[in-house]
């Protein structure tokens, strides 16, 4: 063989083995099902489940936030978010949370929440200290009231 033509498929086969690598490591949605049989963490879509309620208390503890979520297979588990209540939680019509499985209790460290708009469907992000910020990672400006629900 030709040298040139080693090194064309050298070349290739680095291109394929790199592609391969790309895929094998993407993220897809999971449910609690799935986390549950794994230590590392998932992105789990669901909804937030109204009727149970939710549970913040920002004298207590500002860097908890409790309530209960159904993933897309409509299974229904506890979630714990190690930061403060996002802003209009309450309005988020979909949940992508990111986090572990322990026991039956779902340990987020980011919430995204696909809040509905006239105008922008986009997720937004909310960080451990309340910030709150677009896919693109702009921040959005917040009020800085304070609201409490039973």
């Amino acid at each position: 063989m030709r040298k040139s033509a080693i090194i064309g498929l050298i070349t290739i086969a680095l291109c394929v083995g790199f592609l391969v690598s790309l895929n094998a490591d993407t993220n897809t949605y999971s449910t609690f099902s799935e986390a549950a049989k794994d230590p590392k963490e998932f992105h789990v879509m669901g909804y937030w489940e109204k009727e149970k309620g939710m549970h913040y208390d920002a004298l207590k503890d500002a860097n908890r936030f409790e309530f209960f979520m159904k993933d897309e297979k409509g299974k229904v588990n506890k979630v714990v978010y190690a930061g403060t209540k996002p802003q209009d939680f309450e309005r988020s019509e979909k949940l992508v949370l990111i986090g572990k499985m322990n026991d039956d209790t779902f340990y987020a460290s980011k919430i995204l929440m696909k809040c509905p708009s006239k105008y922008n469907n986009d997720l937004v992000e909310v960080k451990q200290d309340g910030t709150v910020q677009n896919q693109d990672g702009t921040e959005i400006k917040q009020d800085g009231k304070v609201e409490k629900y039973n």
